[in-house]
């Protein structure tokens, strides 16, 4: 078994900056792409930022520029670095990583339990 556990959220004024980390322990082999998510209430979740095990990015269109998304494979960590804050980034942001438990099984998509962001003056 693989676990997610997230950390970082939390209340911050409009312009202000938080960072996200999420850590995958248990039952691994290798750790593939690790990605951020977000989900407002009653809606899909959305693809925040995406990381390959290579260090190859991909952001959604509403926070290019603003997050940075990175990770430490030795620790099998994924960080979100968020700045320039607005109202509408508030929601629970969910880590999402592939992991292979075993070199003969293949990658299976694991989340963590999510963690609130609140941005408000």
């Amino acid at each position: 078994q693989v676990h997610l556990v997230e950390s970082g959220g939390g209340l911050v004024q409009p312009g202000g900056s938080l960072t996200l980390s999420c850590a995958a322990s248990g039952s691994i082999f290798r750790v593939n792409a690790m990605a951020w998510y977000r989900q407002p209430p009653g809606k899909q979740r959305d693809l925040v930022a995406a990381i390959t095990s290579g260090g190859s990015t991909n952001y959604g269109d509403s926070v290019k520029g603003r997050f940075t998304i990175s990770r430490d494979n030795a620790k099998n960590t994924v960080y979100l670095q968020m700045n320039s804050l607005k109202p509408e980034d508030t929601d629970v942001y969910y880590c999402n990583a592939g992991v292979k438990s075993r070199w003969s099984e293949p990658s299976s998509d694991y989340w963590g339990q999510g963690t609130q962001v609140t941005v408000s003056s």
